[in-house]
Order: structure tokens, then sequence, then C-alpha cells
């Protein structure tokens, strides 16, 4: 065999790997990842805190400058180099082959803790089985003598000249904070591990093991179901929740914005950071998603199943379950999990056959949690396999991901596992992470590859030039917008606080090494690169800067499996870094 057929060969079975079974794989993992849990818990309380209806305003800003523009971007670059969400940067411009590190980074720091969330969705589901629900009475031993059922506080009316009941505590709250998790002092307060809730993390784990030891081929179908039956309960919710008694309080200051908040800089610095990390960019998990299509796929047009337009009316969902919770004079739930595990439950409670609709609710909250996971799991074992050249790897890596994550996730079951679960969420998967690496993402592309060169790429692969709104925000809006919202996210930065509870400075450092692990991977590979490279630094960095695959018909071809005449002038822009780099 000659060299040249030799080199085909190899870039044949480095652009070929696994792909969906059909292309209602590749739309319904779409769906199910996007519309995620974060519709429950995250989105209603950004409503809440920042002006009701105001604060759609910025959200949807943020939506059309980057939401959308990065989606449709990370979902083509995994297309077209047909890599995960690693190797994708390094054949594009592997000077910044560290934004696709640190997204896995951010990735497996989310999957560690997303995961949580599901095992106490599993542990309500368990007391679900009856109509009599441990979280609709006071008459338990973890019970307080402030306890007053919701069937008594659900019908008072603001303003009214009745009982002051906001110096009582809904039962839902009391047995989600001292029968779920026994919450303790602080975080220097581990406490006992909770076994039962042990259990159902080890569970939760092991059906997604069995999900996705095979790979998206079976992974692919699941999600066909587990991708609408949780919009259906919402849906269900929704049209229960608006005819609640009072449900009309939560649903006008929900809907009828403060626009003096506009003026608030936190406003705009929430909306931006709640788009991309609902939409899971900047995970490194969408080019692994879009590395499994064909290279002919249009993937322009699954950017529609964005889950923007499914986050209002979930939020709706939520302030008309108890509007007392979303009214201006009333103590706000804490943001997170609170509001999956006690406004919720709420609202089932007070439904006909509470049993059926809590096991229901929770189901779906589990399902919701399932396929998040599968994307973000799936994005980890494409990106690190594909980056290391050991795909056939698969189940010993997915192992090893449940074991580590398991292990780690043991910390957020014990008694001051709460306090843990915050750190986690606030700083490893902040802002501040995800606006740095869309930033350089946006730069990787815009610029440094050339917008102008990824649209002709993008033309040969889908068979049309996009819409130029695209080009002008990955050149100029979305950096500049991504950037301005991280500066001030820095400047006027306020240490993490969780229900009055200020933590001290050891924990704070920990979340700050937290979210640096996946900053510095930009700069920091950046530079290893340059100094492990061979010759002056001019023509390291020209490099390092140079795409993999420069020469666009011959890779054109490779994608597509047809045969390729290797001349010298594309040898040399096939393999000139593709051999020379890629062993860092």
């Amino acid at each position: 065999m000659s060299n040249e057929n030799h080199l085909v060969q190899v870039v044949k079975e480095e652009t070929k790997g696994e792909q969906w079974s059909n292309k209602l794989d590749f739309i319904f993992t779409m769906i199910g990842s996007l519309v995620g849990l974060g519709n429950v818990w995250r989105f209603p309380y950004l409503c809440y805190k920042n002006g009701g209806g105001a604060f759609l305003i910025p959200y949807f800003m943020f939506v059309l400058f980057c939401g959308i523009p990065l989606i449709f971007l990370e979902l083509a670059v995994g297309q077209f180099t047909g890599q995960g969400g690693i190797t994708c940067w390094t054949k594009m411009c592997p000077l910044f082959t560290g934004v696709g590190i640190g997204g896995i980074v951010c990735l497996s720091l989310s999957v560690v803790y997303y995961i949580v969330i599901m095992a106490w969705a599993l542990f309500y589901l368990a007391y679900s089985f009856t109509n009599d629900l441990p979280w609709a009475t006071c008459n338990h031993t973890w019970n307080t003598p402030t306890c007053l059922a919701d069937t008594v506080t659900c019908n008072f009316t603001p303003g009214g000249n009745g009982t002051n009941y906001y110096n009582y505590t809904s039962p839902a709250t009391e047995f989600w904070e001292r029968k779920v998790l026994s919450i303790s002092g602080g975080i220097d307060e581990v406490g006992e591990l909770k076994w039962d809730l042990m259990l159902c993390l080890l569970a939760v784990w092991i059906i997604l093991w069995v999900c996705l030891f095979k790979g998206v081929k079976t992974s692919g179908k699941i999600v066909y179901f587990t991708a609408t039956f949780p919009l259906v309960i919402l849906f269900i919710l929704l049209v229960r929740g608006v005819t609640l008694p009072n449900a009309i309080y939560g649903i006008k200051y929900y809907l009828y914005p403060n626009l003096k908040r506009l003026g608030d800089a936190q406003v705009w610095l929430d909306a931006g950071t709640q788009v991309i990390f609902s939409n899971f960019i900047a995970f490194s998990m969408l080019p692994s998603l879009g590395s499994y299509n064909e290279y002919n796929y249009n993937c322009y047009k699954i950017y529609i199943t964005n889950a923007a337009h499914a986050r209002p009316p979930a939020s709706l969902t939520t302030v008309s379950t108890h509007p007392m919770d979303f009214l201006p004079s009333t103590h706000p739930l804490g943001k997170g999990p609170g509001l999956v595990f006690i406004v919720y439950p709420r609202a089932v409670a007070m439904m006909p056959l509470p049993g059926l609709w809590a096991v229901l609710f929770f189901i779906m909250l589990i399902l919701l949690g399932i396929d998040s996971e599968f994307a973000s799991v799936e994005g980890i074992i494409k990106s690190v396999l594909d980056r290391l050249q050991m795909q056939q790897h698969r189940v010993p890596f997915l192992t090893g991901i449940g074991i580590i994550s398991f292990g780690i996730g043991l910390t957020m079951v014990t008694e001051g596992g709460m306090y843990v679960f915050q750190l986690f969420d606030y700083y490893a998967v902040s802002g501040a992470c995800l606006l740095w690496l869309t930033f350089f993402e946006s730069i990787a592309i815009g610029w440094l590859y050339g917008a102008n060169k990824f649209y002709n790429a993008l033309e040969d692969m889908i068979g049309f030039r996009p819409n130029p709104w695209m080009k002008l925000c990955w050149k100029f809006l979305t950096p500049t917008l991504c950037m301005g919202t991280l500066i001030y996210l820095l400047v006027d930065f306020k240490p993490l606080f969780y229900n009055g509870y200020e933590y001290p400075q050891w924990a704070q450092g920990v979340g700050w090494c937290l979210a640096l692990a996946s900053m510095l991977c930009v700069p920091l590979y950046a530079l290893l690169r340059l100094l492990l490279a061979d010759g002056p630094l001019y023509m390291r960095l020209k490099l390092l800067l140079k795409p993999e695959h420069d020469d666009l018909e011959t890779w054109s071809r490779l994608r597509r499996g047809l045969p390729v005449v290797v001349t010298p002038d594309a040898q040399s822009n096939i393999s000139s870094t593709d051999f020379k780099l890629t062993a860092l």
C-alpha cells in the first residue's frame, strides 16, 4: 500500500465514526438536552429575582445574539470535523484546543452535581405511592409547631385582613429541609451520610450506565420517550396551576414587567449566563452531538429546537402553583432545587388523586435529568476518547466516569451535602467559566479560522450559506456581549450565600479553584503548545493557528467517504498538524 493511500485510510478512520441511526435520534436528543431541569428551577427563580416579565427582555436578546448563533456554531463545528468537543477545536484552531478541554472540565463537574437532583427526585418518588403524601400534612415526626398545611395558605389573599401566614412553614418545606436533606448548620458540619439518598444516587447512575453503554444507537431511541413525556406533564401542571385559587397573583407578578430593573446590570448578567448555561453552550457537548450527524445533514434548522420558547411556560407553571412565594412582600424560595422540591409538590398535593400526579411528576423530573445526563456523559465520552483515539474503550471509560462521579457525589448526600451542591452550582459551572469559554470559541471561529472561510465550509456541508446574522454575531456581537458581561460579573462579584449562611473563606477558595480548573485550560494549553513546538515563535504561532483541513475540497471528500487522490499539496494540508501536533 502506498503512503498516499495509507494517509487517506487513516484520515477516513478519523472522520467516519459512529453516527445516529436516523435524524429523529438527533432531534429528540437535542430537545431532551435543551428542555432540561433548568426550565423548572433556574429560570423561575431568575424571573422572580429580576423584575418578573422585565427579565424576559434581556433574556430573549441574549437568545438572539448568543444562544441561537452559538448553538448552531457548535453543532456545525462538530458535524464539519466529525470529532468530539476537544479534537474539533484542534482541527479548527489548534492553539485554542483548551476551549474544548475547559468545556469538558465544566461538563464533568456539572454531571457530578446535576445527577444528585435526580437522586432527590427518586427519593420523593419512593414516597409518592399514596394519596396521603408526607409533604401535604403536618402530623409527622419531622414537622415543627410552626407547620401549617398548604390547603390553608393557598387561599390567602394578599393585602387581606386575615391571619398572617408568613410566620408559618409549609409542610413541603419541612419535608424537604428536615426529612430529605436533614440539613446541617454549614459546609464545615458534614454530618452523617444519608444512606437512603446514597442508594438513590447509586440507582440513578446504574440506570444511566445501562442506557449509555451501547452508544447513541441505544440512547438515541430512549429519548423518544424521555424527551416527550415531561412536556406532557408540564402542560397538565400548567393547566392545573392556573386554575388554583389566587394563581392570578403569581401570574400577574411574573408577567407584569418592572421596567426599572432593566437599568440594573445584574439583570443582564443573569440573563446572559442563564442562556449559556441552559443551552449547554461552551460545555463541549453540542459539538459531540453534532459529530454523529452525516456530513450533509442540515444542522442549520436544528437551532429551532432551542428550548428558549419552552422556559417561560414552564415558569408560568411554577409561579401559579403557589403564588405567595413569588410576591414582593414574601420571602422567596432559595435559588435552586427548592423550587422543584417545594413548589411543585405543593401543587400535586392539591390535585385530585395526588399520589398519581406525584408519581408522574417525579418520573418526569427523573426523565428531564436523564435527558440532560445522556447528552452530557455522551459529550464527555466522545470528546475524550476521540482525543485519546481509544474509541474501543467506551465501556471501561463510562464505568470510570460513573465510579468517580458517584464517589464525589457522596459528599452531596450527607447532612451538609446541600452546601457542597451549592458550591458546585455557584462556582464550578458558573457564568464566569462559561462566558470565558464562549468568548474564546467565538474568537476562534469568527476571527482565527475566519467567519468567511467557515461559511464556505457550511455551504459545502449543508448546501447553502446561512443568514449573515450568524457571521455578525460570531465576529462582533457574541464576543462583545460575553466579555462585557464577564467583566461586570468579576467587578461586582458577590461571595456565595445559601439561605442566609455565609460560606467561610476556605470554601470560597475551593469554589474558585473549581472555576479556574476550566478557565485556565485555554491560556495554559496555548502556552504549552507554543513552548513545545519547534522553530521561531512566529512560525510556531502560524502553525498552531492553521486549521488541520485547509484544503476544503479534499476534506469534504474525506468526510463524505469519497476516494481522494492525494497530491503533495493536499497531503501537506491534511497532515501538517494532524500527525505532528496531535501527540500532545
